[in-house]
């Protein structure tokens, strides 16, 4: 059964979506799961994201922005260097950056999907400590692997699954959310996916469509009881952006800064203490690793005259992604008997209602 998602809710948000409204509307990206919650500490899970799917292993361009760096995402380093993405994405808990970076490579020999000899991974995080004991060290290789090996194009989980497992947002439920938007055949026929893991921001500064929903909804707010202690907050959220339009890497690095406006447009400003990390890539040239004998690749290029509504549609596919990861989330009760609540619909169809929304 589909959980309820934003627009389910009739939240207006801008732009027309893809057919999924999810990062696999772009062609060929596929994601996989695992999702662990056992007894009273373990609530996390492992996130995996194929750019063209988990057969085709050819790297594609990217391009990496750090909004706010208290946070890690392996392998940024030659994205950044070389623009390209040689294998698979994932994101976990703050403390399995290692072992899931460790699998995927294991995953890559065992399938031969290296681009070359070696392998650098991208694999980020979001700290999910306080409903899953981190120190605990759940995720495992099999987990890394069935993530791996159950991606899948079409529709995809939100909520409490994968890496999102045990996050929260705006003091509220957090987790897994994606949304895409398809541009008109008149600016390209691009489609740009967004695929977040949401864990940040405090009660009062949410917004959604507008509203000041979180100044309203004060109720169960774990951290700051509904006040604004005029602290930022130390959450952090992961953003993976996906296209199907032919964008070099400074390009994709532009698409991957409107993430932070797409965050800002839920309300939140951004604090010292989080780690808000965002990587767009292309599926577009398939030879983009790949030249002639003399070294030289036969690409294409969109200009930059004509990226504005790529830009645009990134922030809005990220501010819908962030708001379904909170939708679709259900109540939990994890590590030392934290509880915490899920965004509750009625009453944020009630306030949309009030701001005549």
């Amino acid at each position: 059964m589909m959980k309820t998602r934003a627009r389910d809710l009739g939240i207006p948000f801008e732009g027309s979506t893809g057919t999924f409204n999810a990062i696999t509307d772009v062609s060929g990206v596929s994601v996989g799961y695992a999702t662990i919650i056992e007894g009273h500490s373990a609530r996390t899970g492992v996130t995996m994201i194929h750019p063209r799917g988990s057969k085709d292993h050819t790297p594609v361009y990217a391009g990496v922005h750090s909004f706010n760096g208290n946070g890690e995402m392996t392998g940024a380093a030659w994205v950044e260097e070389g623009g390209l993405l040689e294998g698979p994405l994932g994101i976990t808990n703050t403390h399995s950056v290692g072992i899931v970076r460790d699998a995927v490579i294991a995953w890559q020999v065992k399938n031969d999907a290296m681009y070359q000899k070696w392998s650098c991974p991208v694999v980020a995080e979001t700290a999910d400590g306080w409903l899953n004991n981190m120190n605990g060290f759940h995720v495992k290789e099999q987990h890394v692997m069935t993530a791996l090996n159950s991606a899948k194009s079409g529709v995809i989980e939100e909520g409490n699954v994968g890496g999102g497992t045990g996050m929260i947002c705006y003091e509220f439920k957090g987790g897994t959310g994606t949304s895409s938007r398809k541009l008109p055949e008149k600016l390209g026929d691009w489609t740009v996916g967004v695929l977040v893991q949401s864990n940040f921001g405090r009660r009062y500064h949410l917004m959604i469509a507008g509203v000041p929903v979180g100044g309203h909804l004060l109720n169960n707010a774990p951290f700051t009881h509904g006040e604004n202690p005029f602290k930022q907050d130390d959450g952090s959220l992961i953003v993976f952006i996906g296209t199907d339009a032919p964008l070099l890497p400074h390009q994709l690095k532009r698409l991957a800064k409107r993430a932070a406006i797409g965050m800002a447009r839920t309300g939140s400003l951004g604090g010292n203490g989080s780690g808000d990390i965002f990587l767009a890539f292309s599926t577009a040239n398939p030879n983009a690793a790949h030249g002639d004998k003399k070294g030289l690749s036969n690409i294409q290029v969109l200009s930059n005259n004509s990226i504005d509504p790529l830009l645009s549609a990134t922030a809005y596919a990220t501010e819908e992604a962030i708001i379904n990861s909170m939708v679709a989330a259900e109540d939990m009760t994890g590590f030392n008997g934290l509880d915490i609540k899920a965004l509750p619909h009625k009453e944020v169809k009630d306030l949309l209602r009030k701001y005549h929304r």
